[in-house]
């Protein structure tokens, strides 16, 4: 792997396509269902191309799917973080643009009754603000994958492995006691 290559990857090269997206792998999906029970509607507001909608419906979930960008699944040129079209679901599930998981984490718990589940990178942790932020919502539970998790940017692959730790965040209103670490 290069170090362009590796730049790319988390996100701090010159270059990067305008809308580049990471689908989320099957297994990823579905491990945050073999772990975490959700009752009720999800929105799915990072759809892409439906690769998580898609393991939530085999599921048995009713799956609303939206994205900002139209990539010929649900329902395209939807602003998840300033839309008020669709302010109360029971549950938000999704994998949001990277640098933007903070933001998708707040507005989430507004227009979520229930759970929130955030893929995301294990730095999310990192940061005076973000730890204010963790310290000030119900976030219940982070779902670390003991293996690196190997994501495709706009479907190219990459020869080597992920540098990267990911894992799942997931929040539930009402929830009062100190978060706890699980391993997937």
């Amino acid at each position: 792997m290069t170090k362009n290559t590796a730049r790319s990857i988390v996100g701090s090269s010159e270059g990067r396509p305008p809308d580049d997206f990471y689908p989320t792998p099957e297994y990823v999906t579905q491990a945050l269902l073999d772990r975490e029970v959700f009752y009720g509607k999800i929105w799915e507001p990072a759809c892409g191309d439906g690769a998580m909608s898609k393991v939530l419906i085999k599921n048995g979930y009713d799956v609303f799917s939206s994205d900002l960008i139209d990539r010929n699944y649900g329902h395209g040129e939807i602003d998840f973080l300033t839309t008020t079209k669709f302010n109360c679901v029971e549950n938000v599930i999704t994998n949001p643009p990277f640098s933007l998981s903070q933001q998708f984490i707040e507005h989430s718990l507004k227009v979520a009754t229930d759970k929130v589940a955030i893929f995301g990178k294990l730095a999310l942790l990192e940061s005076k603000s973000r730890k204010e932020l963790f310290l000030s919502i119900p976030f219940k539970k982070l779902w670390v994958f003991s293996s690196r998790v190997k994501l495709t940017r706009n479907r190219e692959s990459y020869k080597n492995g992920s540098m990267i730790a990911f894992g799942w965040y997931v929040f539930q209103h009402g929830y009062t006691g100190e978060p706890t670490i699980g391993w997937i």
